[in-house]
């Protein structure tokens, strides 16, 4: 049986250096080539834990899997208390592998079929509030006046395209000046699979914009500074990920990642009367079923104000 180490040392080398080994976890990352890298690294680093499982039992091979295994998994990681959206994802990671054998002729059975994860309550993606909006967008914190202009353009800029135009931080980290098109109010994003879409602008966002590329970002260059990138650290290389939270860390009013300002920006267009599917494609989802998520929480957004508002709308009491 391979050990966790030698497996790992597989992954290093996708599509050959682990052709003799039984998992072949490397050459099942070789041919995700329409997933984005950090796909691939949470594909690899979930069938990593598997195979450490699966081994502690003797499985020594993919090919000593089968469905009850895999369900007593899935049963052994809801134990463990992951959240319900890491367990699907540890589930997808392994229905793709399965499939992945049987397709290239390496298993006559897909073990993985109708693989599931136990009904459970999931957490709804958290929505700013209008008093959160506001202090990001309008009426940054007191630190904010002290940062030097160029951090406070480009501060600006990515938090109106975040919510203004809902992107992911991967899609807006990537933007490249060719991708921007200011006078007519729209950017070109890359999104999950190189899928390419046009995405409208904000009025303040195009303007958060031109005041960052006008004003601020000469400022920030260095001699490394990539001449393809939109926006820059303030060490004058590409914006990252990491980067753009720690904005956030600076300027939220409550602990707030990236991914819920585009929550924000689906639900409010929802709440007020977008259709779904104009909606999914602002989002870049390949499936409605994903965008269909947005619908339950906007319910529960105007339940919740009903709720609030109305003095007929407390729920009934049980006796």
């Amino acid at each position: 049986m391979p050990s966790r180490g030698s497996c790992e040392r597989a992954e290093a080398t996708p599509g050959g250096a682990d052709v003799e080994l039984p998992w072949e976890l490397g050459r099942f990352a070789g041919s995700l080539t329409s997933a984005s890298p950090s796909t691939i690294r949470a594909y690899q680093s979930d069938l990593r834990a598997f195979v450490e499982w699966v081994g502690r039992g003797g499985v020594a091979d993919p090919d000593g899997v089968d469905r009850l295994l895999l369900r007593r998994y899935v049963s052994y990681l809801t134990t463990r208390r992951f959240a319900r959206r890491t367990v699907a994802r540890k589930a997808s990671s392994l229905r793709r592998y399965f499939g992945w054998r049987a397709r290239s002729g390496r298993a006559v059975v897909d073990p993985s079929i109708g693989l599931s994860v136990p009904p459970g309550g999931g957490r709804l993606p958290r929505v700013l509030r209008d008093d959160e909006l506001d202090v990001l967008l309008d009426a940054p914190l007191a630190v904010v006046g002290a940062e030097p202009e160029p951090i406070r353009l480009r501060d600006d800029a990515v938090l109106e395209l975040l919510y203004g135009s809902g992107l992911r931080v991967g899609e807006l980290c990537g933007l490249r000046p060719d991708d921007l098109e200011l006078d007519h109010g729209s950017v070109r994003v890359w999104g999950k699979g190189a899928k390419q879409r046009q995405v409208p602008l904000s009025r303040p966002a195009a303007e958060a914009v031109s005041a960052w590329i006008e004003r601020g970002r000469a400022e920030l260059v260095v001699d490394a500074s990539p001449a393809d990138a939109v926006f820059l650290n303030a060490r004058g290389r590409r914006l990252g990920p990491r980067d753009v939270r720690r904005i956030l860390d600076r300027r939220a009013l409550a602990p707030t990642n990236p991914h819920a300002l585009r929550h924000t920006f689906a639900t409010h267009l929802l709440d007020g009367g977008a259709d779904l599917r104009a909606v999914q494609e602002l989002l870049g989802h390949a499936d409605l079923a994903t965008t269909q998520h947005y619908t339950h929480v906007s319910k529960e957004r105007l339940r919740a104000v009903h709720q609030a508002s109305h003095p007929r709308a407390r729920p009934p009491t049980r006796d």
